[in-house]
């Protein structure tokens, strides 16, 4: 459905898909149906690469999570590039979009809250990709995350 040799890019489902070595690029415009589209194209990456189950869960969620703050923060239909690309110590996400001046914010709600029903997302970030940093970019910034293979994990 996906499948790209190393050296093939091309459009897809409303977008533009490039690959990179372990991984891909992804240009969209970022709904609730293209973030469907996405994890399905990095767990069958992923797989692909080797990566573990844990890993790939844990990359599915911070990509969900940094996507679905683009769409938040900038609204449906804003356009990112979602980098994801596994490597010998674990799987880089990075996420671009266009507003360089919107920031993430942490709602500082404790995971395991039992009362929280929302504002958890960026402490899992931090959680899963400890270090996780934002770069501005002439077109906006891009969020930056290195995800470690989970323990006793590894890309085959």
């Amino acid at each position: 459905m996906f499948v790209l040799s190393p050296q093939q890019a091309a459009p897809v489902s409303d977008g533009y898909l490039r690959p990179l070595p372990g991984g891909f690029s992804l240009y969209i415009n970022a709904s609730a149906e293209r973030l469907r589209m996405v994890r399905a194209l990095a767990a069958q990456t992923l797989r692909e690469a080797g990566a573990d189950a844990e890993t790939r869960e844990n990359v599915l969620l911070v990509a969900s999570e940094l996507i679905g703050n683009c769409v938040r923060v900038c609204g449906d239909g804003v356009p990112v590039v979602i980098d994801i690309e596994a490597g010998p110590a674990g799987v880089w996400v990075r996420v671009h979009d266009p507003e360089a001046d919107r920031l993430p914010q942490s709602a500082h709600v404790a995971l395991d809250d039992p009362e929280a029903e929302s504002g958890r997302g960026l402490g899992l970030v931090d959680l899963l990709a400890p270090g996780w940093r934002v770069v501005a970019t002439p077109l906006g910034k891009q969020i930056v995350c290195h995800l470690p293979y989970a323990p006793g994990g590894r890309c085959v």
